[in-house]
């Protein structure tokens, strides 16, 4: 039996009537367009996180994209965050017309090396972006206290990290506002895409709203600054109110998940994930390490078992951003783990004896190496 890096099936199984109702409460509800899933969903999302305001757009990384705009970033200015990273978080400060710029991560956890950012500030630096990566948060106290000292604005980058705390505080809470993807494969997934930014600025929710349908309110009148058509849809909003009740539950399975990973793979050499001190980590993803990366992920084929790499190509070395100039080498840490990592299959519903079979191929592989 095939087991693959990601698989929703049996979640859905065990879901279906609920979600199925889900669908039907849209459909019977007479609005299908920003109505009463919407706006509940914002609700109780906003809530779960303790922040003021959610605004739901149609994708994560539109979510970053209106995000950024919301915060004021446009031409001319420079966001720090890093290139360990899915294409998105970069491709969205692109789209708002401003630079990303680069610093390196940590060899440890994959995570921004916060040391790195006060010499990577120019005069043009308006935004921090941090990327909650794998599952768990970026220290967050230096990142705050370098955004007070020079007047930038934190976005933090949560499409990795529904649910995830830091010293208990909630991730997306700590900055000015937070971007989330409800992808899928997400901690928190739709049955298709969606995204969403909280706040506790009542004057960047307003903005928001505006940029997610063209500019205006939800109703046409005359706009002063032109936006976007990025709404969430009804159906997805409906499942994703369901499903939010159920995502301490499904934290705690992936939690599982990887206890049994940590037990079943200590002592064979494998990089395995750590914890960052006060972290509450969520293992949106269990990213390992080794130097024969593609030996492994090659000989695990015959086993029947899907992997995955997050992230084979660092953003900076992609030819769409070489205009940004960063040669080889530049981000060091960042280009050796990219020859390195890869995922072992993670989500909830992976029962132990899957588990077990990932296991015992990745020992036997690694007994032979």
């Amino acid at each position: 039996m095939t087991v693959r890096v990601w698989d929703y099936l049996a979640e859905y199984e065990a879901e279906r009537p609920d979600l199925l109702d889900a669908v039907e409460t849209v459909f019977s509800s007479g609005q299908l367009v920003l109505g009463r899933s919407v706006h509940g969903f914002e609700e109780e999302f906003a809530a779960y996180h303790g922040a003021d305001h959610c605004v739901s757009v149609d994708n994560g990384t539109n979510a970053i994209k209106l995000g950024l705009q919301a915060l004021g970033i446009g031409p001319g200015d420079e966001v720090i965050t890093v290139s360990n990273t899915a294409a998105p978080t970069v491709v969205a400060i692109d789209a708002t017309g401003a630079t990303p710029v680069f610093v390196d991560i940590r060899a440890d956890d994959h995570l921004m090396d916060t040391d790195q950012v006060a010499a990577a500030i120019t005069g043009r630096t308006r935004c921090l972006l941090p990327v909650h990566l794998y599952g768990q948060c970026v220290d967050m106290a230096p990142l705050k206290e370098l955004a007070t000292r020079h007047g930038l604005t934190i976005l933090e980058d949560c499409a990795q990290a529904h649910g995830a705390r830091q010293g208990g505080t909630p991730a997306g809470t700590t900055g000015d506002a937070a971007a989330f993807s409800f992808y899928p494969t997400k901690v928190l997934g739709a049955y298709g895409d969606g995204g969403a930014v909280i706040t506790s600025d009542g004057s960047v929710a307003e903005r928001l709203r505006r940029l997610r349908y063209y500019g205006m309110e939800e109703r046409y009148y005359t706009l002063e600054t032109p936006g976007h058509n990025c709404r969430l849809d009804e159906v997805q909003a409906e499942i994703l109110r369901r499903k939010l009740r159920r995502l301490d539950t499904y934290i705690a399975g992936r939690r599982a998940v990887a206890r049994r990973y940590a037990d079943g793979l200590a002592g064979t050499g494998l990089g395995l994930p750590r914890i960052a001190p006060g972290n509450d980590h969520v293992y949106y993803v269990y990213v390992v390490r080794h130097p024969r990366r593609d030996d492994i992920i090659d000989r695990l084929r015959s086993y029947d078992i899907q992997l995955n790499i997050s992230y084979p190509w660092p953003v900076h070395t992609m030819t769409g951003f070489a205009h940004l100039g960063y040669a080889t080498g530049s981000l060091p840490v960042t280009e050796a783990l990219a020859a390195e990592i890869f995922s072992l299959p993670m989500y909830p519903s992976l029962t132990p004896d899957l588990q077990d079979k990932v296991i015992h191929a990745v020992r036997e592989v690694l007994a032979t190496l």
